[in-house]
């Protein structure tokens, strides 16, 4: 996974020295709106679903979450998955992944 951000600390570091043109060093100004952060571009919040059981729990939920399988998840369980969120009208960020045309 991605390593967390460090604050360069050498003597040299051009990151550190916030020269023109090279890597710019985070600072608190970065952050996004409070009220639109983690909102997808349809205007919904991701749900990270593992099992058929999980998408219950967006069933009264699914004007403010949309579901996500979770990148472990074998294709014959998606194929579950995305079947049950069809019928609880829960929208899927990634419905289509692994899915083989026949």
């Amino acid at each position: 996974h991605k390593p967390t951000w460090r604050k360069p600390c050498g003597i040299d570091s051009v990151v550190r020295r916030r020269w023109k043109g090279k890597v710019l060093m985070p600072n608190i100004g970065y952050g996004n709106n409070r009220k639109t952060r983690h909102i997808l571009p349809n205007g919904l919040k991701k749900f990270l679903v593992n099992n058929v059981k999980e998408l219950d729990v967006l069933m009264m939920q699914n004007s403010r979450y949309a579901a996500e399988i979770a990148h472990n998840v074998s294709a014959r369980k998606r194929k579950l998955i995305v079947e049950r969120a069809q019928q609880l009208n829960v929208r899927l960020t990634n419905g289509n992944a692994r899915l083989r045309s026949e």
